[in-house]
């Protein structure tokens, strides 16, 4: 397959690329070529700018596919997706679970209704900006011989991630002792590994498959998360209230993947329905193999997660 890929060096986009690269397939990427441009010398590089400076795409190609890691304003969006509505057959889109508008329930599936604009197109409006993006790409395709595929990941963990949302626990449980565990260990948690999700993405891709789908974790629980990262006797789990920890004035930047018993708003966050993908064939590795290959990726000098003394101080 003579695949495009836009973006491709960061996380998600890298193991897109891996995996594509060991299937055989012919990659191209375009990107600003800042982040790691030599990580994949098996590939082409196309240097443009989707802000605005397209041109290496439009004098590219054709393709067979694409693939968008890197689309989060609709604006450019659609302005990728139209050129490449000529250039490729088949265009995937990768959006996110925070489209959706309302998350305060569990079982959300990919025919719930999507977050609308709200402000002023910052932060707080990344997952109805997603959704426009996922607009843009139908509204381009839909004029065009071409078939688009929606892939809404849940949160994504593995290898190179740089939000380090599971890399921290896994970092944590290895430094042993005693270890703050957060909330309730039956609090559920929801996870995928990036390389089953670059599987099935490329699986799809290659199928040419269209539709929508919520690429999410198998239902776990903050216990068995935990678990899984478990390598050795030697770390005790201290299980810390929610109330203890929010008034210690805690939140997900200390604790990441934390989500509050009385947060109603996001009370169906790890909880999304994802038997459609499971249908299509998603399939997904045991966490504690994800544990395994994250531990081995962590740096010695890494620490990651809650202040050691404050820790130290609410387990005590």
């Amino acid at each position: 397959m003579r695949l495009l890929v836009l973006g491709g060096t960061g996380f998600v986009g890298r193991h897109i690329v891996q995996g594509a690269l060991d299937r055989g397939d012919d990659v191209t990427l375009f990107n600003r070529g800042r982040t790691a441009p030599a990580l994949f010398r098996a590939a082409q590089l196309l240097v443009g700018d989707r802000t605005g400076d397209l041109r290496a795409l439009r004098d590219g190609g054709p393709w067979d596919a694409a693939i968008d890691v890197t689309g989060y304003r609709p604006e450019q969006v659609a302005a990728s997706s139209q050129l490449l509505a000529a250039r490729v057959e088949h265009l995937t889109f990768i959006s996110t679970i925070s489209v959706y508008d309302d998350l305060s329930r569990p079982g959300v599936d990919e025919d719930a209704p999507l977050a609308p604009l709200t402000g002023t197109g910052g932060w707080a409006d990344y997952g109805a900006l997603k959704a426009l993006c996922e607009q843009a790409v139908q509204e381009a395709t839909s004029v065009a011989p071409i078939r688009a595929l929606i892939v809404r990941p849940g949160i994504v963990a593995g290898p190179h991630d740089p939000t380090n949302r599971f890399s921290a626990w896994v970092e944590r449980v290895a430094r042993g002792g005693r270890m703050l565990a957060p909330g309730a260990p039956d609090r559920p948690v929801q996870l995928i590994d990036a390389r089953d999700l670059a599987a099935f993405v490329l699986d799809m891709t290659a199928a040419q498959a269209t539709g929508t789908f919520n690429a999410v974790g198998a239902q776990l629980t903050w216990g068995e998360m935990l678990e899984a990262c478990l390598t050795a006797a030697g770390t005790e789990l201290v299980w810390v209230a929610d109330e203890r920890l929010v008034a210690a004035g805690l939140g997900d930047d200390d604790l990441p993947l934390w989500i509050a018993a009385d947060d109603a708003d996001n009370a169906g966050f790890m909880r999304i329905a994802g038997a459609r993908a499971r249908a299509a064939g998603l399939r997904h590795r045991p966490l504690a193999h994800t544990a395994r290959d994250v531990r081995a990726a962590l740096r010695p000098d890494d620490q990651l997660g809650l202040d050691p003394a404050l820790e130290a101080r609410l387990v005590a």
